[in-house]
């Protein structure tokens, strides 16, 4: 990932923060038959490793797991991301020399995966990733709610996976590189924006 120095992130918290909120990642593996990759629900385990250990399962039927990758995975978690116009910055009315950009927070992680079969293995990662999402409902599902001889049959329809973190790499974009009036302006038309997610980046950028 391209990182210019005003935007590297390298605090370890911020990065595992953002796996952690991160609803969906692109798992990509580079291949013989070029790269492969998968939207995928990913967990990270803290305790496992100097940088944890991320797990996740995909489709059984997805080749993705069947082609042995050239090296390390990757796999890719987005937080919030925002559009910028150049309307917003104060160097448009003194310069006009602005251009559009976008706001994100990006992280990658690389590691060496392994995929698995293991029914007991498969049944742990479910669990904990269906425990992850269903744990802000109010009246959470579980794994167990389902009868056991079904979950059994659907675990045999996909392949868990592991993967190691040998490196972390982070990306926060968030109109460092602006004057202080530049980014005032890009906090103030971020908070009022429509989009809720823009919303969500306004209090992001330093002020």
């Amino acid at each position: 990932m391209y990182t210019p120095p005003a935007f590297r992130d390298d605090d370890k918290e911020n990065l595992t923060a953002t796996i952690r909120a991160a609803r969906l990642a692109i798992l990509v593996t580079a291949t013989t038959e070029g790269p492969l990759a998968t939207p995928l629900p990913l967990l990270l385990d803290e305790n496992e490793g100097e940088h944890g250990v991320i797990y996740g399962h995909v489709a059984k039927a997805n080749p993705q797991w069947r082609v042995p990758p050239l090296g390390d995975g990757l796999a890719m978690f987005m937080g919030p991301d925002a559009y910028v116009t150049p309307a917003w910055y104060q160097t448009k009315q003194e310069t006009g020399k602005v251009v559009p950009t976008w706001n994100y927070i990006a992280v990658h992680a690389h590691g060496p995966i392994e995929f698995f079969e293991d029914a007991d293995r498969l049944l742990e990662v479910v669990t904990r990733l269906t425990n992850l999402h269903e744990g802000e409902r109010i009246l959470p599902w579980a794994v167990s709610d389902a009868p056991a001889d079904f979950i059994q049959s659907q675990l045999k329809g996909i392949v868990g996976l592991r993967m190691p973190i040998a490196k972390l790499e982070g990306k926060r974009k968030m109109s460092q590189n602006r004057s202080a009036a530049d980014r005032a302006g890009v906090a103030s038309g971020l908070s009022s924006s429509d989009r809720p997610s823009d919303r969500e980046v306004a209090p992001l950028i330093p002020l």
